[in-house]
C-alpha cells in the first residue's frame, strides 16, 4: 500500500535531492483500511475499529466505507484530528526492502516527484516547497539517519506484532465476520473479508490456553481489538462529518 517503485537511497541517486517538508497525507486518501501494528493499538482503538486481514491476519484499522475513501484525510491532504496517525503512514515514504532479516533489509524511498525534490535546482521564482537533504558533505544527513532508525523500529514492530498474531490466529479465537454500516443518509454499506475475535470462545478458553496468549504478549492486542468495535461509531461520525 502506498508503494509502487521504492529504490535504495544512495549519494548517486539521491545525493542532490531532499525530501519536501509538507505534511500532506493524501497519498493515504483513498486507503480504506491501513496497516497498524499490535503496539499502536491502544492509541488507535479511540478512533478506529481494528480487525484482521491478509494472510497473516494482521491488525487493520478502518478509516473508511466506502471504497477509495478514507474518512480521516481531507482535501487538503490533513489528517482529521485529534485521531491517531498510524507509523505505517508516517513511515512514508521511506520503507525497508530487500530481504525478510534486518541484516538484508536497505532503507528504500518511493520515488514521489511530489516529495523528492532537487534541491540544487536553480529557479528564477521562489521555490512553493522547503526541502530537507538526503546527504549533507558526501554522508547521509539527518534525514536519512532519522527515517533509517524509525523504519527499524517499525521492522521490529512488525514481526513481533507477526508473532502475536500467530499465536491468536492459532488459538482458533479469530472468525470471519461481515459488517453492515447504515449511513445517516440510509445509503448501506456491506464490509467483508475480515476477522474479528470471538469473546465467547475467548471466554470459553482453559486457563493453560489463556496464560499461553499471556505469555505471548498477546492479550493487549485482543483487548484493544475488542475495545476498539466501540469506534464504527468514530467511523459513522467522520462519515457525517463529510456529507455536510
Amino acid at each position: 500500500m502506498f508503494y509502487t517503485s521504492p529504490e535504495a537511497i544512495s549519494l548517486e541517486k539521491h545525493g542532490s535531492k531532499g525530501l519536501a517538508e509538507s505534511g500532506d497525507f493524501g497519498f493515504a486518501a483513498k486507503a480504506v483500511v491501513i496497516p497498524l501494528m499490535a503496539s499502536e493499538m491502544p492509541a488507535a482503538m479511540r478512533s478506529y475499529p481494528i480487525v484482521f486481514s491478509g494472510p497473516d491476519l494482521m491488525p487493520m484499522m478502518v478509516t473508511g466505507i466506502k471504497d477509495g475513501e478514507n474518512l480521516f484525510v481531507d482535501a487538503e491532504g490533513a489528517w482529521a484530528e485529534p485521531h491517531y496517525v498510524p507509523a505505517y503512514v508516517r513511515r512514508y515514504p521511506f520503507i525497508l526492502a530487500g530481504g525478510d532479516s534486518d541484516e538484508r533489509l536497505a532503507l528504500c524511498i518511493e520515488n514521489d516527484p511530489a516529495r523528492l525534490l532537487d534541491i540544487n535546482a536553480k529557479s528564477k521564482t521562489k521555490p512553493k516547497k522547503t526541502a530537507k537533504p538526503f546527504f549533507e558533505d558526501g554522508e547521509p544527513g539527518e534525514l536519512v539517519k532519522n527515517a533509517l532508525s524509525f523504519c527499524e523500529q517499525y521492522q521490529g514492530m512488525f514481526l513481533k506484532t507477526r508473532q502475536i498474531m500467530k499465536t491468536i490466529a492459532d488459538s482458533g479465537l479469530l472468525v470471519e465476520r461481515t459488517s453492515k454500516i447504515t449511513l445517516a443518509d440510509g445509503e448501506n454499506f456491506s464490509l467483508t473479508g475480515f476477522h474479528l475475535v470471538d469473546e465467547a470462545k475467548l471466554l470459553a478458553m482453559s486457563d493453560a490456553d489463556f496464560i499461553n496468549l499471556r505469555k505471548a504478549d498477546a492479550l493487549g492486542a485482543i483487548y484493544c481489538h475488542l475495545a476498539s468495535m466501540n469506534s464504527w461509531t468514530s467511523l459513522l461520525h467522520q462519515a457525517k462529518l463529510r456529507s455536510t
